[in-house]
């Protein structure tokens, strides 16, 4: 499968060919959908916590007679009924962990890949250097490939001046080929990525893989 290869200007320079283990796979969406899932349930932290009735502050006398008054009965201060009481059933410290075959998850990110190509979301450019942080030249790459939404960037490696450049653009983000991830690929409606970024993805994940990463 053969893609064209633009540079900085938007002009077509060369032609890829594209791993069609990797980017040509058919769209699975309930393993997308689960990898999405278990991507943002890894992220909670799980650190909610509220206190129960024997965690809260407060006397633990019985605040008035059992009999005789004409209230209720009432044992303790903590009660969850009474004002600064305990929580019912609140939030507890847990994890939200779940787990996924490797496979499945590597499946996931082949699928959205090729979902963008399908669509004409993927813009494979040469390269992209950059003397210093230049939001505004960062800002014309981007005119001259035709990008008017979110887009991602896939870098064979991380470049300090690129990551910065794009920190002050509404929807544009970039990152390592290596951590590709579901969540990054579905909210970003184009992926640009590198000639070298491209063939780090395929060693990661198409049939001549060398390389394990976590999906």
């Amino acid at each position: 499968m053969k893609v064209p290869v633009y540079n900085n200007q938007g002009s077509e320079v060369d032609q890829i060919d594209l791993d069609e283990s990797v980017f040509d796979i058919p769209m699975n969406e309930a393993v997308v959908h689960q990898a999405m899932v278990r991507q943002r349930a890894n992220a909670r932290v799980g650190t909610a916590n509220t206190k129960t009735r024997s965690e809260v502050s407060g006397s633990t006398r019985k605040l008035y007679r059992q009999k005789g008054t004409g209230r209720a009965r009432a044992g303790t201060l903590r009660s969850p009924l009474r004002r600064h009481g305990g929580i019912t059933f609140g939030p507890r410290p847990r994890s939200y962990r779940q787990a996924m075959p490797k496979k499945m998850r590597r499946l996931a990110i082949k699928c959205l890949l090729s979902a963008k190509v399908d669509d004409g979301e993927i813009k494979v450019i040469d390269k992209i250097e950059m003397s210093g942080p230049k939001t505004k030249d960062m800002k014309g790459i981007l005119g001259a490939l035709e990008i008017d939404r979110s887009a991602l960037i896939a870098l064979a490696s991380a470049d300090s001046n690129i990551i910065k450049s794009v920190k002050n653009l509404y929807g544009i983000d970039a990152i390592e080929a290596r951590q590709l991830n579901v969540v990054d690929l579905l909210s970003h409606k184009n992926l640009i990525i590198t000639t070298d970024a491209v063939r780090t993805v395929e060693g990661l994940w198409g049939k001549g893989q060398v390389v394990a990463v976590e999906g």
